[in-house]
């Protein structure tokens, strides 16, 4: 009688975390503003010990190892690493800015950035490497700075308390920067454009319109992972800094509480919302086949 031929065990979920926290920027490619703040490295080992509670692997990138070059190392790593059911938890804080569109159909339109130490990193080039990863990968992403990706603002909000400072690149500065380093900006978003095939859609709009309309932007299409996005405010507001965390980290850490919350990534952000005030509303955006991916247990391979 012939043997039984035993079965072969499933792969394990492999599970890679990154975790950028940026307490100052380079002066040098600021035009002298270094941006001081005081609980972005706390919110980076705050996430990255989540991480690494839940096995993960964690890279972390602080202050000056928060470069273009390494924050971009580390996510090609991931994207050619991570296959089918794998997990890749990003989080960032620091500084948000912009910078004017050059690929859009707007001219006044602006794109956002992470401030990182040596030069912003756009938004569509963050998008564009999220779309590299494999079908089925499950990334999450949090974002604890300011975002602001809207033609029109509101009305600045009010500073918070003594020990609060927003976390946004000052506009002036925005403009000093770009206007020293135009060419270098404006190269960026044309050859992110040309390597997504066209003119790359304003990642805001895609996002905002990704669980509403079938109608798939140019950037949302090519998004074969599945990808959760909670940034730490609205278009309009802006994410506090705090002595020891970031008002949007802290609540986060409230609602993990160590690990006894229960429930959802859906359920984890409406808690994480109710905890913080009406001048700072964390939004939720999904990219890809994200339904099943928002009713799983938060950092779960």
């Amino acid at each position: 009688m012939a043997g039984k031929v035993a079965a072969t065990p499933s792969k394990k979920p492999q599970a890679l975390s990154l975790h950028i926290g940026i307490n100052e920027v380079s002066a040098a490619d600021y035009e002298g503003w270094t941006g001081p703040l005081a609980a972005c490295e706390f919110d980076a080992h705050d996430m990255a010990a989540i991480a690494q509670s839940r096995g993960m692997k964690s890279t972390l990138l602080i202050t000056k190892k928060a470069t273009r070059s390494n924050l971009l190392a580390a996510l090609r790593k991931a994207a050619k690493t991570l296959v089918s059911g794998d997990l890749f938890f990003m989080s960032f804080s620091g500084h948000g800015g912009q910078v004017p569109d050059v690929s859009g159909e707007e001219d006044d339109k602006q794109d956002e950035t992470w401030c990182l130490y040596d030069g912003q990193l756009i938004d569509d080039e963050l998008y564009f490497e999220l779309s590299k990863f494999k079908a089925g990968v499950r990334l999450f992403v949090v974002s604890d700075s300011c975002h602001s990706g809207t033609v029109v603002r509101a009305a600045r909000p009010p500073p918070g308390t003594p020990s609060q400072r927003p976390r946004i690149m000052p506009p002036a500065v925005g403009m000093r920067v770009y206007a020293a380093h135009k060419a270098f900006y404006d190269k960026l978003q044309t050859e992110v454009a040309k390597a997504a095939g066209g003119r790359v859609t304003d990642p805001d709009t895609a996002l905002a319109n990704v669980t509403v309309s079938n109608r798939l932007t140019a950037i949302v299409k090519e998004f074969k992972p599945s990808v959760i996005l909670i940034s730490g405010c609205q278009d309009n507001q802006f994410s506090m800094d705090g002595d020891h965390n970031g008002a949007f980290t802290e609540q986060l850490l409230r609602v993990w509480n160590n690990g006894a919350f229960t429930g959802s990534y859906a359920r984890m952000h409406a808690l994480i919302r109710a905890g913080l005030p009406p001048s700072q509303s964390p939004n939720l955006f999904t990219l890809g086949p994200a339904a099943a991916f928002l009713k799983q247990t938060p950092f779960s391979a």
